[in-house]
This record gives structure tokens, C-alpha cells and sequence, in this order.
């Protein structure tokens, strides 16, 4: 006998599991179905971001911070340290516990709002009057398939990520994000094909513990979608850190060998290289996970990339089914998977969820951060919207001096009319904190001499963007 439900989320990622919470907590009976299993074949709610992205790489980042620290930057403080090592099953331990921390978290806030969890991969079955059934295949070797009914359908199926043509994922000597993140012995000599937000945090991780590492990048210039002088500034200190990266190149073929993969590639002056590695990570984009979903048994629209096809709402072709995160469109972010998943259920409840894309703000959790919200400069000058821009270098900063950390800036765009902020781009120490306070601004459409005149703690790092603000009038008192 099958169970109804008023709704039915597919996937308990970020944003499927805050979909479910939000519309439980709207009052409607809430079905959440997931098939991650954890190293047990138990189930591990999180979807990518928990299980093999933003939650173990950020722990494997925080270690590898540490190690580096202690071998590199210790001793400015008075500090020495001796016989210092690297024990890697201990710091992928602490990574593993971190993951099911989360995992377990989920599942207490399933119980807490009254989801019904089962641990099964859906796939719609067929569409009824007013409902959709949903076949759900176990996880659980010799557990009974099961049937639900649901009046309105959450997809959030998430995304995968993209092997090159030809050269499959083994997660053995060629690593997505998975392998990149479950290497049990550090290898002398790492490659990367992909400059973007995984290969960068991925390629820092395994540098600072000691591997020497090339990424190979095929756009001519470093992080194009950021703007180009927070770019600079930030490959200068990857530079000088020792993270080489080669841009503008053509990657040929991918062989791997007995000692481990080698990679031609043509540089953008047009020589014939190969790289020698011991482990290759592809980090080239994601896709949208939508096989399996049975989406033309019931007429689901998908566009040419495998993406379910929404409107501004996530509303689909179909009555009563919605989509969200990354297997729609726009950015491929866990908070804006969130963002969506809340917005729908409110919606469904016939309130005016909202998700301002505008004001979505971007990190890379390398060192230097990189953090960004809004228009870049180089978006602005294409559109030929009149600006303002104001700079100010954390090496003036009190705060940053007594941390040891001053590389970087924060970076202030406004209209040259009204002085609304348009974006706000930070490369420096923990940039992803101080972003939020810009997504707020921005949020309420705040000018810089808004931020300006704000009193800001003394010493913070914070100080920066009020010194950014009235950077963009040109009276800044600390630079």
C-alpha cells in the first residue's frame, strides 16, 4: 500500500532537505527521499555539498591551513615546533567525522520537523489526477520497493561533475572531487585540469601539505568571471605560494601510466608539453543530475544540458512540480539551492517566496579568500553603466598586521549617480565572513556612504570595507 504525502522532495541536499524542513514547518505532510549511502551503506543526507564537496573539502582546508601554518609561520609568532609530520588517516579521519556530523544533523532535523526520511533513489512512475507517484528503488540490499504518492513534486537532484570526453573518472589516478578528496597517501606530483572554485581549494589542500602541484587552466585569463584586479592579486599570492598555474593551454591526450598519469597540452605560445603526475583532478564544471529521474514518462521538460527547464518561480512544465539548485538554472551554489528550496515551499503555501540572484554572493575558500557579490568592473564597463570604485589593502589593515595576513583588498563598486553599491570584491583574510556584510547592503540597496558611515569595531578586519566605502569618495583615513 503506498503512503501519500502533500509533498515529495527528491534529494536531501542543501536545497532539498531545507525544502522539506521549510514546508513541513508550512504544515504540509513532507516526504524527503535521498540515496547517498555513507561508508556503511546507511544513509547520509547532504547531498554533494556534505558528503564529497563544500563540507569535507572546508575541513580538509582547515587542516592543511594548520599543518602550513605550523611549518611556515609559527616561528614569527615565537613559536617553534619540532618534528613536525603529517599523519593523513588522522586528518581524513577528522574530515569523515565532520561529514557525519552533518549527516546526522539532517536526520535529527527531519525528525524534529515531522519529514518522513527513506533512504532511496525516486524516480517518477506516473502522473494522476492532482498527484505523481514516485517509485522509490531501496539502498538497502533485500529492503521491499516502495510506492508514494504526492501531490506536489520538489526535484533537487543536484549535479555531478564532468569528465573530459574520452578520459573517464577512475578515482584511482583520475579524481573528481571525490577522489580529490579521499586520497589515502599525498602524491609527490598533483595535476588539475580546471582553475575554477574546486580546483583551486582542491589544488591548496594537497599543496600545503607538500605536493607540488600545476593547474592547467584553457581560458587565457585567471577566474574570468571575477573581476580582473581582485584576479590578479589573487594569483599573485598563489604564485608566490608556489601553486603553478598555467593558463591558455589546450589539453590533449590523457594517458595513464604505471606510475601514475600524463597529460600533453599545448601552452598559449603553441609548444607541445606533457605533464608527468601522480594523480590528475578534472574539475571542468558540473552537470545536472537528471538520469534515472524517469522524467519522460511523465513529460518533464529538460533543456539541451540535461537541466530541468523552470520558470523565475522553479515552477516546471508540469503542474504541482518544482525544481531547484543545481539541476536548474544559474548557479551551481549551495545557498542558492537553500535560497530556492525555501522560496518554493513558501510559494506552495501562497506566500511570495524570493530569491534576489543579484545579491547571491561567491567564495573561494583558498588562502588568500576570494569573495564577491554583484557586478564585476569589467560587467559594468561592458554595459556602459557610469561607476565609482573604491580600494583598500588589508596590509593597512590593524587587525590583518596582528594576524600575520595582509595580503590582499577589499574592492567597492557604486553608481556614479546615486551611489548605490553594485558589487563588492574581497581577496584577503576570511573573506568569506566579511562579504555578508556587503550581500546585506546590497540586499537593501545601500550606498557606499552608507557603509561608510558605520561604526565599525576597532581593530577588525571589517574596518576594511567602511575603509573600501570611503575609498570610493577618495577620503579613506588609514590608507
Amino acid at each position: 500500500m503506498s503512503q501519500s504525502f502533500d509533498l515529495i522532495v527528491i534529494g536531501a541536499g542543501p536545497g532539498g532537505y531545507i525544502a522539506a524542513i521549510r514546508a513541513a514547518q508550512l504544515g504540509f505532510s513532507v516526504a524527503c527521499v535521498d540515496a547517498w549511502c555513507n561508508a556503511k551503506g546507511g544513509p547520509a543526507p547532504g547531498g554533494t555539498c556534505t558528503n564529497v564537496g563544500c563540507i569535507p573539502s572546508k575541513a580538509l582546508l582547515q587542516s592543511s591551513e594548520h599543518f602550513e601554518q605550523a611549518g611556515q609561520h609559527f616561528a614569527d609568532h615565537g613559536i617553534g615546533v619540532a618534528g613536525l609530520s603529517l599523519d593523513l588517516p588522522t586528518m581524513m579521519g577528522r574530515k569523515d567525522s565532520v561529514v557525519k556530523q552533518n549527516n546526522e544533523g539532517i536526520l535529527f532535523l527531519f525528525k524534529k520537523n515531522k519529514v518522513s526520511f527513506f533512504h532511496a533513489r525516486a524516480s517518477f512512475a506516473k502522473a494522476l489526477d492532482g498527484a505523481y507517484e514516485i517509485a522509490l528503488a531501496p539502498m538497502s540490499a533485500g529492503a521491499p520497493a516502495q510506492v508514494l504518492i504526492g501531490k506536489q513534486v520538489i526535484v533537487a537532484s543536484g549535479s555531478s561533475p564532468r569528465a573530459l570526453a574520452g578520459t573517464p573518472f577512475d578515482e584511482d589516478k583520475i579524481l573528481s572531487n571525490e577522489g580529490a578528496l579521499a586520497l589515502t597517501k599525498l602524491p609527490k606530483r598533483l595535476g588539475l585540469i580546471g582553475s575554477g572554485v574546486i580546483g583551486l581549494e582542491m589544488g591548496s589542500v594537497w599543496r600545503r601539505l607538500g605536493a607540488s602541484v600545476t593547474v592547467l587552466e584553457g581560458l587565457p585569463s585567471f577566474l574570468g568571471g571575477v573581476d580582473q584586479q581582485i584576479a590578479k592579486e589573487a594569483k599573485k599570492a598563489f604564485d608566490k605560494q608556489g601553486l603553478k598555474i598555467e593558463l591558455g593551454v589546450q589539453v590533449g591526450a590523457i594517458s595513464a601510466t604505471a606510475k601514475g598519469v600524463d597529460v600533453a597540452y599545448l601552452t598559449a605560445q603553441g609548444e607541445s608539453k606533457t605533464l608527468a603526475v601522480d594523480k590528475l583532478i578534472v574539475s571542468i564544471g558540473r552537470v545536472p543530475n537528471t538520469q534515472g529521474l524517469n522524467a519522460a514518462t511523465v513529460g518533464l521538460a529538460l533543456d539541451e544540458r540535461g537541466a530541468i527547464v523552470v520558470d523565475a518561480d522553479c515552477r516546471t512544465n508540469l503542474p504541482g512540480v518544482w525544481a531547484v539548485g543545481d539541476v536548474v538554472r544559474g548557479p551551481m551554489l549551495a545557498h542558492k539551492a537553500e535560497e530556492e528550496g525555501v522560496a518554493v515551499a513558501e510559494r506552495m503555501a501562497g506566500q511570495h517566496g524570493h530569491v534576489d540572484f543579484n545579491t547571491v554572493p561567491w567564495v573561494i575558500y583558498t588562502n588568500p579568500e576570494i569573495a564577491w557579490v554583484g557586478q564585476t568592473e569589467e560587467q559594468l564597463k561592458a554595459a556602459g553603466r557610469a561607476f565609482k570604485a573604491g580600494t583598500f589593502p588589508f596590509l593597512a589593515n590593524g587587525r590583518a598586521r596582528a594576524l600575520g595576513d595582509t595580503t590582499g583588498m577589499v574592492k567597492m563598486l557604486s553608481d556614479a549617480v546615486s551611489d548605490e553599491i553594485l558589487g563588492v570584491h574581497i581577496v584577503g583574510p576570511m573573506a568569506s565572513e566579511l562579504i555578508a556584510e556587503c550581500v546585506v547592503a546590497m540586499s537593501f540597496r545601500a550606498s557606499s556612504e552608507d557603509l561608510a558611515r558605520i561604526c565599525h569595531a576597532h581593530p577588525s578586519l571589517g574596518e576594511a570595507i567602511k575603509e573600501a566605502a570611503l575609498a570610493v569618495d577618495k577620503r579613506t583615513l588609514n590608507f
